[in-house]
């Protein structure tokens, strides 16, 4: 039986991710003990590793400092599966414009960037139509799938899946060839996704996303 441990930053609740983790391991057939924790010993003996989030990346920085972040670095170093949703994607880049000074995990050169929620006065006047959308951007959304992908997100080859989001800033990789599927939100082309090698993460939530978030769980369980 394979070991998940689902990382714990103090932040958020994590039950319906693990709710969703063991319904899609019940799926796949493949039975796995899905441990909630913040012990880096315990993450660091883990099969597979699953990093959600929501809040502050400040928040997210400092329970980094703890262990965890060395820890999981080490462990996408050795090739562990490592599924990052929200939160558990922006903390793999460098830094934040949430957080000016806080550091992220820095597996990927790159920043988090806000989401502007109005255009500026001379795009107002030539009629924008994204004039007034919201922030948070929340809600569901159909994403594109940018390249050909053999991970987790290979599930969805050939498709164009609606899924679900929440989240007023997203992720703007130094390399654009890591960004495996967009979405739009007015003005804003998001990076919904990112695979390479061991390392899959989602800017939407696979847990509220119903079937098509089940199904790219059970492809990162039974992978």
């Amino acid at each position: 039986m394979q070991s998940i441990a689902l990382v714990d930053f103090g932040m958020g609740n994590l039950r319906s991710v693990e709710r969703a983790l063991l319904q899609a391991a019940g799926d796949a057939g493949a039975p796995c003990a899905v441990t909630r924790t913040g012990d880096p010993e315990v993450i660091a003996r883990a099969d597979k590793v699953v990093v959600p989030g929501q809040g502050a990346f400040r928040d997210c920085a400092a329970a980094l400092q703890n262990g965890i972040g060395e820890v999981l670095r080490e462990q996408i170093r050795k090739g562990t599966p490592y599924l990052g949703i929200c939160l558990g994607m922006q903390a793999l880049f460098d830094s934040s414009e949430e957080a000016e000074g806080a550091r992220g995990l820095g597996v990927f050169p790159g920043t988090v960037k806000r989401l502007i929620p109005e255009p500026s006065a001379a795009e107002a006047t030539a009629g924008e139509p994204w004039v007034g959308i919201k922030i948070p951007h929340m809600g569901w959304n159909r994403i594109a799938i940018t390249r050909d992908v053999a991970g987790p997100l290979g599930v969805f080859a050939g498709e164009s899946p609606f899924v679900y989001f929440v989240h007023s800033y997203h992720a703007v990789p130094r390399d654009p060839a890591l960004i495996a599927a967009t979405t739009e939100h007015g003005p804003h082309r998001i990076t919904a996704a990112i695979e390479r090698d061991n390392v899959t993460a989602t800017q939407f939530h696979p847990e509220k996303s119903q079937e098509t978030g089940l199904r790219l769980l059970v492809r990162f369980l039974d992978g």
